[in-house]
């Protein structure tokens, strides 16, 4: 870890993170590998502000919560459609880093819910030829083996390639679920002139799955029954019938060249789609003191998707003055088209307790809908920072986005025209502590009908937040600290049948601390605190206040490891311990107790080259329940896994 962090994510320029006005984190790859992340929303469980796990060790989705709300994901700055049940999974060993900007952020990215935005990172050719052969193996069937190679193409100087790939497979949490997958990432860099660098990305992933559905009743989770509580592992899907088939490509490419010491130009272009073939059955409710009804989920379809960034960055000096100004023009295009169908309680019945499956009936081809949605964004932005005297920073900005979204099938459009602001305000002071205030503001479309078949209203939110980054010359690392309040207007609830509608409007109180610091040479501390008061009013029912469903108020976790270097050179140990605080679901009127989870980490290097490391989640096989909505989940429960790897 170096002192000073930058991250692009925040600005869209690189910027260190102590010195913007902005809530950002990032996470290196180096803590990727030494905590095995094998999936993205594993990245930040040790940040603040970030809740993820809270439905399990879910195969199909990655799951978070940021300050309370969602998130969109990016992929090296470009969005990656996750609609409905269409979910594009960035693969963790592909990334050289991930970043997180908290809070509203449309200023830059458009449409984004509330939480802000997650951006993924992809390896890059490299300038020196190094490889990476990594195996590994753990419990429930864990089988991986991964290849890394990079450097000059054969012959040249100015052509550097890459080839990143890996096959994961594995069994879920839950009877009966698995998921094999297949990773393969090409990309290429040249440098056309001195002043001009294309670089090429490409992936395919292609998953094959029993879908895990970690969907339980209250009764038999959180609540007694008179049988008892309900095994953590029990499926109520059909194993024999349900199936995630899931094929994601991507190819794209960033062009870069400056134009002279003060103006360069950059553009991001990235084509994308993803199939899906879906049958998810799970149970619906309750039908009798050991019965429940399954529902199913039926999709099966693509998303094409074509996003294109165009930026122009000035940046110019004067005796007291450092100007970086940002201009923008970007373009979305998202068409999904299949087939679907929702069965609520008509799928078939299961015994709650002891499940024998076998008793369903498939979709018929009345119950299969047609679906076809389209959904098309230009947005105009600029942004400008403004430094005096090395002492203040002032950055504004503004965007103006125009957002159409059509449901081919019922005919029903939604144009939306939507101008998102920004502003900021940090004083950098010489003994490293920088006190900032920032405003923020977000809007999202959502490409999707309601229970009734109408298309739902854009979600809103805005951000006023006032923190401090501390990052002195003596410390390897930094400390924030940040307060804020995020507003969110036509909020998407849980309802009775467990469908989705805007009846409401949510505010968030939080507080919270971070930091990443190493406090001697060999010991390396990630600390996290979150407080956050997130309130729902349903303006259904007259206003009524209730506490937003998988959002506890208290989060912490540390993670300390510490590198032998004289006793046992090459031996590194390391542990961390997650709290999540109890959280509500109003609805079914339940309370989530707390949970803690201890993950372990040990690694040894050995030889020249060679590696190997064990990592242990939840280490003590905490059984708990992660949240409540509507539905209940137990956590994530314990898993290990063991690798060697040799690199060159």
């Amino acid at each position: 870890m170096e002192a000073v962090v930058v991250t692009e994510t925040a600005l869209k320029v690189d910027v260190p993170l102590v010195e913007t006005p902005r809530p950002a984190s990032v996470v290196e790859r180096e803590e990727l590998d030494e905590r095995n992340v094998q999936s993205l929303d594993e990245t930040f469980r040790y940040r603040a502000g970030v809740l993820s796990g809270h439905f399990g060790d879910d195969n199909d989705t990655d799951w978070f919560k940021i300050r309370g709300y969602d998130q969109s994901t990016y992929q090296d700055g470009l969005r990656v459609y996750r609609d409905g049940f269409y979910q594009w999974l960035p693969e963790p060993f592909g990334l050289s880093r991930v970043e997180l900007l908290k809070g509203p952020a449309s200023i830059l990215y458009g449409e984004t819910p509330p939480g802000g935005v997650i951006n993924a990172i992809s390896k890059r050719p490299t300038e020196e030829s190094r490889g990476l052969v990594e195996v590994q193996a753990g419990n429930y069937e864990h089988r991986q083996v991964g290849i890394d190679v990079s450097g000059p193409a054969a012959g040249t100087d100015d052509v550097r390639y890459r080839m990143v790939g890996l096959f994961r497979s594995g069994e879920g949490d839950i009877d009966f679920t698995e998921n094999e997958r297949y990773y393969l990432a090409p990309s290429l860099e040249w440098d056309v002139t001195e002043d001009t660098e294309l670089t090429l990305l490409s992936s395919f992933q292609k998953d094959d799955a029993v879908p895990y559905n970690g969907f339980k009743l209250p009764y038999g989770t959180v609540q007694d029954t008179p049988f008892g509580k309900v095994d953590p592992s029990t499926s109520y899907s059909e194993p024999s019938y349900d199936t995630n088939e899931r094929e994601q490509s991507r190819i794209g490419y960033e062009l870069d060249h400056r134009i002279d010491d003060t103006w360069r130009v950059e553009q991001r272009m990235r084509y994308s789609e993803v199939d899906l073939l879906l049958r998810s059955s799970y149970i619906a409710f309750q039908t009798g003191p050991r019965t429940g009804a399954q529902g199913l989920t039926y999709r099966d379809g693509r998303i094409d998707s074509w996003t294109l960034d165009n930026r122009v960055v000035g940046k110019w000096f004067t005796d007291r003055t450092e100007n970086t100004l940002l201009l923008g023009l970007d373009y979305q295009d998202l068409e999904k088209q299949g087939e679907q169908a929702n069965l609520f309680g008509t799928f078939g019945t299961i015994d709650l307790f002891d499940p024998q499956y076998g008793n369903f009936t498939p979709p018929s081809g009345a119950q299969i809908m047609d679906q076809h949605i389209n959904k098309e964004q230009i947005g105009l932005y600029a942004q400008n920072q403004l430094r005096i005297d090395d002492r203040w920073v002032l950055l504004a900005g503004a965007r103006h986005d125009q957002a159409d979204v059509s449901d081919r099938v019922s005919g029903q459009e939604a144009d939306v025209d939507e101008t998102s602001l920004s502003a900021g305000l940090m004083y950098i002071a010489d003994n490293g502590l920088n006190p900032y205030l920032s405003y923020t503001e977000s809007f999202e479309p959502i490409a999707g009908t309601d229970q009734n078949g109408d298309l739902y209203d854009p979600i809103q939110g805005r951000q006023l937040e006032a923190g401090v980054k501390y990052a002195p010359r003596h410390l390897d690392g930094y400390v924030t600290a940040a307060a804020y309040r995020i507003e969110e207007e036509n909020t998407l609830a849980t309802t009775g049948g467990g469908a989705q509608a805007q009846v409401g409007e949510r505010n968030t109180d939080g507080f919270e601390i971070e930091s990443v610091a190493y406090f001697t040479e060999q010991l390396q501390a990630t600390l996290a605190y979150t407080y956050n008061d997130s309130v729902t009013r349903n303006t259904a029912t007259s206003g009524s206040e209730a506490r937003a469903p998988l959002i506890p108020r208290n989060m912490a976790s540390v993670w300390l490891d510490y590198a032998f270097d004289n006793a046992a050179p090459g031996l590194k140990i390391g542990g961390g311990v997650r709290y999540n605080g109890e959280s509500e679901d109003k609805f079914r009127d339940v309370t989530v107790p707390s949970y803690t989870v201890l993950d372990l980490m040990a690694r040894y290097d050995f030889g020249a080259n060679w590696s190997a490391q064990v990592n242990v989640n939840n280490a003590t096989d905490e059984e708990y329940v992660a949240s409540c909505d509507y539905w209940c989940y137990y956590g994530a429960q314990r898993r290990y896994q063991a690798s060697v790897s040799y690199r060159w």
